[in-house]
């Protein structure tokens, strides 16, 4: 398998997109580690990853913490003593509201895990990818990157905009040491995000559009799957896509092409 052998560390790999992708990167012959702040859920996802023949690590962590980052790759460098694939997914939608309503704490918190989480995922990472390549993929969003109608997400989308500078800085940073830094910007996806998001008063910082067919053109106002990210995660971690550095890549089905 086109992974064979090597070494990826998947954060928010307890549910969702990370999830599925961890499992497709073990399906194509990776070891994971896994880092989620729900050891329940990384437990799950790790024996999963087990029962397809590869190796798991779960470490319950915190991506805006400094230490526990730290931690987090001495664990890895521990158990496997390398690392070739970076998949820096973790992140919340966090509190949607309008901007004279949203508080300093909320667009922080939202901030620290998104942006902060990213940086400090790369930090720590990079020393170890120097010595031999590799590849970075990181999740950003269609919001803050093509999409601007969100109503109430300035908190979010401001982090994935950051989100996709960090990566295309890093990519010019980093190819001298053949790493690669590719940034993903999911459109609706069917996975639980949603359900954490807390809105207030959204109406007042919506703009009105209406899209009768629905706003995904290619699946008729259906949202994509984790799976559909986690194929484009094996691609960009093989080395199929060793030509392709400090691309964003929209996979929205067009979404943000009409929102």
């Amino acid at each position: 398998m086109d992974l064979d052998g090597r070494i990826a560390l998947v954060t928010g790999a307890g549910s969702g997109i990370g999830a599925a992708a961890a499992l497709a990167l073990a399906r194509e012959g990776a070891d994971v580690g896994l880092v989620s702040r729900s050891a329940d859920e990384l437990e799950e996802v790790a024996g999963q990853i087990r029962a397809l023949g590869a190796k798991a690590l779960p470490i319950p962590a915190d991506v805006s913490s400094d230490k526990e980052m730290q931690d987090v790759f001495g664990h890895i460098a521990d158990e496997f003593g390398r690392l070739d694939i970076v998949f820096a997914n973790a992140g919340v939608n966090g509190v949607w509201a309008p901007i004279q309503d949203l508080k300093p704490g909320e667009w922080d918190e939202t901030n620290a895990i998104n942006l902060r989480g990213t940086f400090l995922t790369l930090h720590y990472a990079v020393p170890m990818l120097r010595v031999r390549g590799g590849s970075i993929i990181i999740t950003s969003s269609i919001n803050g990157t093509r999409t601007f109608t969100t109503p109430g997400a300035s908190a979010y989308a401001t982090t994935k905009a950051g989100q996709l500078a960090l990566g295309q800085m890093a990519a010019l940073e980093l190819a001298q040491y053949k790493i690669r830094v590719n940034v993903i910007c999911p459109g609706a996806i069917g996975t639980e995000i949603g359900d954490n998001t807390k809105q207030r008063n959204v109406d007042e910082a919506k703009v009105p559009a209406e899209f009768p067919e629905g706003d995904v053109p290619l699946t008729a106002g259906q949202p994509g799957t984790a799976e559909d990210v986690a194929d484009l995660v094996v691609f960009l971690a093989s080395d199929r896509s060793r030509h392709i550095t400090g691309t964003p890549i929209w996979i929205d089905g067009g979404q943000s092409l009409l929102v």
